[in-house]
């Protein structure tokens, strides 16, 4: 079966079937800067989101074969131009994300970071879309078969593979957690923590991720925003800030803030409608 289950623009479900959306369901927020920026939403609701999903399928070809997968820097500060920031200055080896088609995949080129991580967001599942598996190589796809969408194993296959400097996308404080104890497991490998889809996450998670991840995006999260104030950790952007959580995630963020000539000042910046 052909189906792509995410969740996007205020972490709406979106079930994606042979190319089209046959499922939207409610946003759980209404308002996001990005989206009004980019795309011109001014409210976010389910025929805003099928509008932008048919545009997505249409425009770049998401989840379907005629997917096309390099992209250069979409956002002038984001997780995956960070990433391929990178990977550019060989910070990093490879990057270990998610994509539609393939699920869990191991990355090594900036261009194929951004556009599959600058692109989409909040894969839930995703079934095997062979051309995008032969473009990626499948010696890097977790799974072929299932297209398994799993962050600590995929981790574990860029070790076997013989890298040391790995990133990770996670959506969750467990699997952020569990590669930790991965990295404290296997002296010489480093492993980077990258925090994404964290709209709507429970405080203890919030609290988790800053005690595991090296950079977290606070998308809508009300409760990643009041700990980074408490703690007055470092950050960038002021719409939707990325926070780092460790001495490497200010390192990262910092050399990316270097590499695009420096950061404008932002005045009266909207935030996300409401936060959770």
């Amino acid at each position: 079966m052909d189906e792509h289950v995410m969740e996007a623009l205020g972490r709406a479900r979106i079930v994606i079937k042979n190319g089209r959306v046959v499922e939207v369901g409610d946003p759980q927020i209404k308002y996001c800067p990005l989206f009004h920026k980019y795309r011109g939403i001014e409210k976010i609701d389910p025929q805003a989101i099928e509008e932008n999903m048919n545009f997505r399928i249409e425009d770049f070809g998401m989840c379907t074969p005629q997917r096309k997968l390099k992209m250069n820097d979409f956002l002038s500060f984001g997780i995956s131009e960070t990433l391929g920031t990178l990977l550019e200055e060989d910070m990093i080896e490879c990057a270990v994300i998610v994509c539609e088609g393939c699920g869990t995949v191991i990355i090594e080129d900036p261009e194929l970071i951004q556009g599959i991580g600058g692109r989409i967001s909040g894969i839930i599942s995703t079934s095997p879309i062979p051309e995008i598996i032969n473009v990626l190589g499948a010696d890097k796809v977790l799974d072929t078969k299932n297209a398994e969408i799993n962050q600590v194993n995929g981790v574990l296959k860029a070790i076997k593979q013989g890298y040391h400097k790995i990133t990770v996308t996670v959506a969750s404080a467990a699997d952020a957690r569990e590669l930790r104890e991965i990295e404290r497991e296997n002296p010489g490998v480093d492993i980077y923590i990258f925090a994404v889809h964290t709209t709507g996450i429970r405080r203890d998670e919030a609290a988790e991720l800053f005690k595991h991840a090296d950079v977290i995006t606070s998308c809508a999260s009300k409760h990643l925003r009041e700990l980074a104030n408490q703690n007055q950790v470092f950050s960038v952007g002021a719409s939707i800030p990325i926070y780092a959580a460790t001495d490497n995630g200010e390192k990262f963020l910092k050399i990316r803030i270097e590499k695009i000539g420096g950061l404008k000042e932002k005045k009266n910046p909207r935030i996300p409608d409401p936060l959770i």
